[in-house]
């Protein structure tokens, strides 16, 4: 498993292609209370990076900090302590903001428009050209699958959960963003909506966007990302690709005939048999050593199966401890 071990102060590899986004012991404490004399720790020294092209997968319990740490990469709120950089340049800088789209949680849409005044009002605060808005709106309606005529015609208070984050998304790309950020972009979503808007995300990663969400949906999470964080109680707790996180999990589900049976429970604990004399089981050990080891007992094997720890499974563990 990868820590988040990872200093960002410290120099670069040559080699190494820059983080679009790099955090540095971010931290965000909140002040409560009458007299505000209490103080809640929100981020604990939170250190990442996120490199181009990747998308990269945020998760935690509710009150883990998520939305806190999008908010403060985002310059909505200021950090108590640490630094951070988008793009090149310091969280909070304006300048940067012209090349990231976001979409929140729960966004407010003006129920007045439809969906394409309110992605003409988005283009307006980007200062995009009238001529460039007619031709980009459409091609955005068509990516998250929206019709023009709906987009025209229909308020947005009509529209449907799935419809109003479609057209969320689409203003989040109104300004052809480098850096995409997603805060649950699938919550509240039924599963057609779902497998649509992870399409979407799935079309943006191929066309070379960056894409940090947060999500709870830890299967849509394991399909979509390349590589994920954990965040609990504040606290980055681990950071990595799948791969690294749940690779050392490991296990292989076999199946064979022949063989001496004390030395096979040795090596398959959970062994079981089969009518017609094969068995099977999940072999924990190096499965290198098992066929050799097997071959000599004149065993044969009929399949093997690469299995491993789920995301929700790693994640429920990593929580727990």
């Amino acid at each position: 498993m990868k820590s988040v071990a990872d200093d960002p102060n410290s120099q670069l590899n040559p080699t190494e292609i820059p983080p679009v986004v790099l955090t540095s012991e971010l931290r965000k404490v909140y002040r409560t209370g009458f007299w505000l004399n209490q103080k809640v720790v929100s981020l604990k020294n939170c250190s990442l990076k996120v490199y181009k092209g990747e998308t990269f997968g945020l998760l935690g319990p509710n009150g883990a900090g998520k939305t806190t740490l999008l908010k403060l990469l985002l310059g909505i709120i200021r950090p108590t302590s640490g630094r951070g950089l988008l793009l090149g340049k310091p969280i909070g800088d304006r300048t940067v903001k012209q090349d990231i789209g976001y979409l929140s949680e729960n966004p407010y849409l003006y129920d007045y428009l439809t969906g394409w005044e309110f992605l003409q009002l988005a283009a307006g605060l980007f200062q995009i050209p009238n001529s460039v808005q007619r031709q980009r709106i459409p091609q955005l309606l068509e990516l998250v699958g929206l019709s023009q005529a709906d987009a025209k015609k229909k308020l947005l208070r009509r529209y449907s959960k799935g419809m109003l984050q479609r057209v969320g998304m689409a203003q989040a790309l109104i300004n052809e963003p480098d850096l995409v950020f997603l805060d649950e972009p699938m919550s509240g979503l039924d599963p057609v909506g779902r497998y649509q808007m992870r399409e979407i995300i799935l079309t943006l990663k191929a066309s070379g966007k960056t894409i940090f969400f947060n999500s709870h949906i830890l299967s849509e999470v394991e399909q979509i990302c390349d590589r994920i964080a954990i965040l609990a109680q504040g606290e980055l707790i681990c950071s990595g690709s799948l791969n690294e996180l749940l690779g050392g999990q490991s296990t292989y589900h076999v199946k064979g005939q022949g063989g001496d049976l004390e030395i096979l429970k040795k090596w398959i604990p959970t062994l079981t048999f089969e009518p017609n004399g094969s068995w099977q089981g999940i072999l924990q050990d190096d499965y290198y050593d098992f066929l050799a080891s097997l071959r000599l007992m004149g065993g044969q094997i009929i399949a093997m199966n690469l299995s491993r720890q789920s995301l929700e499974e790693f994640f429920i563990q990593q929580i727990q401890r």
